[in-house]
């Protein structure tokens, strides 16, 4: 039984912000698994017979409150989140590691007592300054990003589902042979789109 979690701040006004790419990841893979988010107790949780989804209620530094609930029912846990330490739309895969600054992972880690779970980290990029960060997190993806959202959910979603199927092995031997075509196809989109 796996359980994928998508890090984000709930509420209308934080939907389209960079720190929220966990939760628009699972709403994207939800909506094509046609599963609805209910919510329990301090998240939003969506299952099917091998797998569930959450979003955690809790806001981003208070994440490990809601995966603590639940971590021990499950015999893998992923987490999705963004990562300002990489290009934005860069993607990378760890089976375990420290929190990276995020607050989201350092807030996990502290509940769980452990770093050993998974993650998909999406890169958001970093601004210039970095006294205004967390106003840039907490912004939304700009027109030049959201153009390219798409296939950055796309290519996750097919992350999730080897990681379902099969386990974080299958999800790393697909991102090693499609990484590079990812990453091919985003500078198309980019120049097709008029973006820089």
């Amino acid at each position: 039984m796996k359980l994928i979690a998508g890090l984000g701040n709930p509420g209308a006004e934080y939907q389209l912000n960079r720190h929220n790419i966990g939760f628009i990841i699972l709403d994207r893979f939800a909506k094509k698994r046609k599963l609805n988010f209910k919510q329990e107790s301090n998240s939003l949780i969506a299952k099917r017979n091998n797998f569930t989804l959450v979003k955690p209620l809790t806001y981003m530094n208070l994440s490990g409150l809601a995966i603590k609930k639940l971590f021990p029912d499950f015999d893998e846990t992923i987490v999705i989140c963004d990562d300002i330490n990489l290009p934005f739309a860069e993607i990378r895969l760890r089976q375990k590691g420290g929190d990276g600054g995020h607050n989201g992972l350092k807030s996990i880690i502290h509940e769980l007592g452990t770093a050993n779970f998974m993650r998909i980290r999406i890169g958001v990029g970093e601004p210039e300054n970095q006294a205004l960060l967390k106003k840039y997190v907490l912004e939304d993806f700009n027109i030049n990003e959201s153009l390219q959202l798409e296939k950055i959910v796309d290519f996750s979603i097919q992350l999730i589902d080897c990681f379902i199927a099969r386990g974080f092995q299958s999800m790393l031997d697909f991102y090693s042979k499609n990484k590079k075509s990812y990453s091919e196809s985003l500078i198309s989109e980019s120049k097709t789109k008029g973006g820089t």
